[in-house]
């Protein structure tokens, strides 16, 4: 049966050419990452950038697809087309696609090198990561003893508002209107508290309207600051005074107020197993590059 596996071949030196294209290619990630342009769109300065950081990135691969645990490494022949393919899908045709690569000083000979190299960067810090001790039930709970005050659940608020927009494109949204407007539903409420469902679903100009204004349960930092403070200075069934944001004027009411709380380590267990993994990998993996040659 034919291999139609790719093997990683150590060094950049075969084929003839293939090291200018995988470097031209992590500059070409470099500028993307940096300055979200390609080659052609940066400056002499950010060029300078985008080729220190390739360098980096370029001679890190190259020890670690030089180091023994790289020798025995397979990437499959589909999965490596199918990262081309990803690639590929975000031009509109393969001729944008190929004058794209040129223009970057690619071809899809170097790219399909270059990508090579880079899943098997990924698979071989995949495999170092795997040799990192597992997170026991222990390990999880003392991380959840020692850092309890992150596992604070903030105070939420159930609300509702009404909101007048600001347009001077409309008259009766112009400034003065629109606080004539908001100031005669507030003197409404004040008569009539129970009705600020009803109004809201009448005169507020926010989508929330259909649901009676309702834009809770919210945390602190949820809303426009304006409003978030107001909000959690209220007590259940009050109203505020008027508001204005950048939308316009707006009224709130509270409607329930869920107190912090401690999250409990059964719920947190997942996450901690999760954030205590990554961080032995990411450990197990910079030991391991830091013993490269």
């Amino acid at each position: 049966m034919t291999d139609t596996s790719e093997r990683v071949v150590p060094g950049i030196d075969s084929p003839t050419g293939s090291a200018d294209g995988v470097y031209r290619y992590h500059l070409l990630r470099a500028a993307l990452e940096r300055f979200q342009c390609d080659l052609a769109g940066l400056d002499t300065a950010q060029l300078r950038l985008a080729q220190a950081q390739a360098q980096q990135t370029y001679g890190l691969e190259r020890r670690v697809l030089s180091s023994g645990e790289a020798a025995d490494v397979v990437i499959p022949a589909q999965r490596l087309q199918d990262a081309v393919e990803t690639l590929r899908a975000r031009y509109p045709d393969q001729q944008t696609f190929t004058t794209e690569l040129a223009r970057n000083g690619l071809d899809e000979h170097s790219l399909r090198q270059a990508l090579q190299r880079e899943l098997a960067f990924d698979a071989v810090l995949q495999r170092i990561a795997g040799r990192a001790p597992p997170v026991s039930e222990v390990d999880a709970q003392i991380f959840y003893e020692l850092h309890r005050e992150d596992f604070q659940a903030p105070e939420r608020r159930d609300a509702r508002h009404i909101l007048i927009t600001i347009n001077p494109d409309h008259d009766e949204n112009q400034r003065e209107a629109a606080y004539a407007r908001i100031a005669g539903i507030a003197d409404t409420l004040k008569r009539d508290p129970d009705a600020f469902e009803s109004l809201a679903k009448r005169y507020s100009e926010c989508p929330t309207a259909l649901q009676g204004g309702l834009i809770g349960p919210v945390a602190p930092g949820q809303l426009f600051p304006e409003l978030d403070w107001a909000l959690f200075l209220l007590e259940v069934g009050v109203i505020s005074d008027i508001l204005e944001t950048a939308l316009g004027f707006h009224l709130l009411i509270c409607d329930r107020i869920s107190p912090s709380d401690t999250i409990p380590f059964e719920a947190a267990r997942a996450k901690i197993h999760q954030l205590l993994g990554n961080r032995r990998a990411r450990s197990a993996q910079t030991e391991w590059i830091a013993s490269l040659n």
